[in-house]
């Protein structure tokens, strides 16, 4: 596909788009139904009713780009949600892609930095503090 860093956020949005739209009326979709910016450097997918063709929408740092996939057969299975809006992975963008349910595959556990700072970082940075005045 392209290279994607893990910084790049991907947002699916749930509801179907007429895949007739391109760069403008997929942005005004963005702007409108999902609330975000698209200029905004993230991937903004789109899937029509069928579930047989998808179109990504995203900036590429001097414009935007396109990207559309049809199935011959077979259909994309979206993942469940109760929003409007999906916050998705680059590797659940692959998954999907590729033809994973990603309601039935498993992630196993790894490794996700703790919201509150630890111990010690914050006698570290303490010693620090006391050490410069």
């Amino acid at each position: 596909m392209f290279g994607l860093s893990a910084a790049v956020r991907v947002y699916l949005a749930k509801e179907p788009a007429d895949m007739r739209k391109s760069f403008d009326g997929l942005s005004a979709l963005v702007a409108g139904a999902l609330e975000l910016d698209p200029l905004s450097g993230h991937l903004f997918v789109f899937i029509n009713k069928r579930r047989d063709r998808i179109k990504i929408l995203y900036w590429d740092r001097d414009g935007l780009a396109v990207w559309a996939k049809r199935l011959e057969s077979g259909t994309f299975r979206l993942p469940d949600a109760a929003a409007g809006r999906v916050e998705m992975t680059t590797a659940d963008l692959a998954a999907l892609l590729a033809g994973i349910d990603l309601n039935t595959a498993r992630r196993r556990h790894r490794y996700t930095r703790p919201l509150t700072p630890l111990q010690n970082s914050e006698k570290f940075s303490q010693t620090n503090e006391h050490a410069s005045t």
